[in-house]
């Protein structure tokens, strides 16, 4: 029994000296172990002003006009490193949500001489006027604000002779709510879709209470001979009158406008449209 346990122990002595041997043989005492080098930019400055000097730009400022129903808009800002070493692009990012960037890679190393372009995109929706948005660009050399103006469109009225004028008036009493289907959605429905507010009012109200051609029976808001108030103008953009021109803008009722939008249209008329008749005692 001693005699087997001795060889056994002998047996596994021998491995664990040829897998010390095999160790050394693999990596031998004063060899040295080397792994890739990784470029590790200096992050020292990335929270200071880029300085002029670093990247020349084809413009720090860009300005568009986009039509009342356009979605989007795009820019592109073009860039050259004119430094003598590289410049890492760590982010661009747009100081609003509706604003998104467009990047190939991040982080993006931009070699001395080279150029690129970092593109951006804002969503319109719900928007009117003058937009003024920027994108934020960082570096390990530094931030740079880039700017867009993006001037948005009153929309287009088609303009109409006085036979095709009186054809959709007669449509318009026959059914209060024709002014929703077929051709005549895009000038009355159409371009609500995603508006509030001012850019709301322009897009579906305007184009028959503020229109120059506006017909002797829809009333000028602002002068109304009633007492208004904000539950006056949901109620009536809901659901309009029936057996008069003014159609039910609710979803609910055929129209094309959803709760909050209605909502948020009484709010915005009756802050901008003040009632001239006092309410009743």
């Amino acid at each position: 029994m001693k005699m087997h346990r001795s060889v056994f122990c002998g047996v596994v002595g021998a491995v664990f000296a040829a897998a010390r041997l095999f160790a050394a043989d693999a990596n031998p005492t004063n060899a040295a172990i080397t792994t890739t080098p990784v470029f590790v930019p200096d992050m020292s400055h990335a929270n200071e002003p880029l300085p002029d000097g670093v990247l020349a730009w084809s413009s720090q400022t860009q300005e568009t006009n986009a039509a009342a129903d356009q979605p989007e808009v795009h820019f592109v800002f073009s860039f050259t490193n004119i430094s003598s070493g590289d410049v890492v692009i760590t982010g661009a990012h747009g100081q609003c949500s509706c604003t998104a960037t467009e990047l190939p890679s991040n982080p993006w190393i931009i070699p001395a001489g080279t150029n690129g372009q970092i593109g951006a995109t804002v969503n319109l929706a719900g928007k009117s006027g003058t937009q003024i948005k920027a994108v934020s660009v960082s570096t390990d050399k530094g931030t740079k604000d880039l700017f867009m103006q993006i001037t948005i469109l009153p929309p287009v009225i088609p303009t109409q002779t006085d036979a095709e004028r009186a054809r959709g008036v007669e449509m318009a009493k026959a059914d209060r709510q024709a002014v929703f289907k077929a051709d005549c959605a895009v000038c009355h429905a159409n371009p609500a879709q995603g508006k509030y507010g001012q850019s709301l009012y322009d897009a579906v109200c305007a184009i028959c209470h503020e229109g120059e051609h506006r017909a002797s029976m829809v009333p000028d808001l602002h002068k109304l001979k009633t007492a208004t108030n904000e539950e006056f103008w949901r109620t009536w953009t809901a659901h309009g009158k029936a057996g008069s021109l003014m159609p039910a803008f609710a979803t609910a009722e055929g129209g094309p406008l959803t709760d909050m939008q209605i909502g948020n249209l009484a709010t915005y008329l009756n802050s901008t449209i003040p009632s001239h008749v006092p309410p009743a005692q």
